[in-house]
């Protein structure tokens, strides 16, 4: 595979700010998103700027965001061109998505778009499911690798390191494939304000959910959202034997 012919697609989810401190609904059905501050998840900003390295390199021609969701995901968008993308997609939708949904969505804008390499976040921080790449990735009949630390693109294959409880674990994949990204495969760049005004005369299609023919009928239903309880004080003991005796009789296993 080469670069004349590889292109990278990226996922884009828009999330709530990891700075912001989630709030659940009043009724419990789900998180506060009104009025809340919202961004490009994390994880995928890491796979964005690796995609636009592998194209500053020399490794890849065209770098594709897309996003999945209502029209306020232009702007997690336009941000992903400002940072490098060459153009983006919004597939357009109403609905909150489960993880296979957006697998099947992604897998038809794959079969249009034909790239050679879909990098993606490792999970969302909104419901870390850390599932539809590895979906994904079922669905295409591609080779994937999860949890790249270390990404490396030559000779028609995708060399990856990831971190294992044991250490590093490397694998190589032929492309195409869908890799997904881990926090320490890079450090995500500033969008400067010369390609934010850029991103704005960069191409921006919007597709109709409806019209990808895939079935996004929910298969899980959520019986309610509650915050974590609040966790109690810590207390000083004055001995080891007193440390023993609390562990013993009064420490509970969650």
């Amino acid at each position: 595979m080469t670069s004349e012919a590889m292109k990278v697609l990226v996922p884009i989810k828009r999330v709530v700010d990891y700075n912001v401190k989630v709030r659940v609904k009043a009724d419990h059905s789900g998180v506060e998103t009104s009025g809340v501050k919202m961004s490009m998840n994390p994880f995928d900003e890491i796979a964005l700027e690796e995609a636009v390295r592998l194209r500053e390199r020399g490794q890849a021609t065209e770098v594709v965001a897309v996003s999945i969701g209502n029209a306020d995901c232009q702007s997690v968008l336009r941000t992903a061109m400002a940072v490098g993308a060459d153009r983006a997609i919004l597939v357009q939708t109403d609905e909150a998505l489960e993880p296979l949904a957006v697998a099947k969505l992604l897998a038809a804008m794959v079969a249009r778009e034909e790239p050679s390499l879909v990098m993606m976040g490792k999970q969302a921080i909104d419901d870390d499911m850390n599932a539809t790449g590895q979906i994904l990735a079922a669905k295409l009949g591609w080779p994937q690798a999860a949890f790249a630390s270390v990404v490396e693109v030559s000779d028609g294959r995708a060399r990856v390191t990831r971190e294992i409880d044991g250490g590093h674990e490397t694998l190589s994949v032929a492309l195409p494939a869908v890799v997904t990204a881990d926090l320490r495969l890079n450090e995500p760049r500033y969008a400067s304000m010369p390609n934010i005004m850029k991103a704005r005369k960069k191409p921006l299609a919007t597709v109709p959910a409806d019209e990808l023919g895939v079935d996004t009928a929910p298969r899980l239903s959520v019986v309610e959202v509650v915050e974590p309880p609040v966790r109690k004080a810590g207390v000083v003991v004055g001995s080891a034997a007193e440390l023993v005796s609390k562990l013993r009789n009064e420490a509970k296993v969650v």
